[in-house]
């Protein structure tokens, strides 16, 4: 996998990729229509952030690159690539329980704070990782 050179794409599986953590100065993507959804990146060197119809989805520091990023009613799933250890941050259902896989192992059990809000870490660089949280 590599940077995302439009820095947000929609796959044809229905899923979107962006992202460019190699970028010098921010860039950004406005109104970028799938799936009935408008998406809006921001990304560089020091942090990519995704919102979808004005509402937060996922931010990391330092910036990432981001394939396959998929919502599901119970959670989301994606792989994800930096140059460096990424602290991610997604929004999901308040209030709730979630455990998160990085690459098929279970890393953690946490709680979504009140604003639906969960961060956590994912140690980098390697190859691509796959993450999945899903709800408890």
């Amino acid at each position: 996998m590599s940077v995302v050179k439009e820095l947000l794409r929609g796959e044809q599986n229905g899923s979107i990729s962006f992202g460019d953590y190699t970028l010098d100065k921010k860039a950004k993507l406005d109104n970028f229509e799938h799936g009935g959804d408008i998406y809006k990146v921001k990304t560089f060197y020091e942090i990519t952030k995704l919102e979808k119809n004005g509402l937060f989805v996922y931010e990391s520091v330092p910036g990432s690159a981001v394939t396959g990023f998929t919502e599901k009613e119970n959670g989301v799933s994606f792989q994800v690539e930096s140059n460096k250890d990424i602290q991610i941050t997604l929004e999901l259902a308040e209030s709730t329980e979630y455990a998160i896989y990085v690459d098929n192992e279970q890393v953690g059990l946490m709680e979504t704070n009140m604003s639906g809000k969960l961060s956590f870490s994912v140690e980098l660089p390697m190859p691509p990782v796959n993450v999945k949280v899903v709800e408890r």
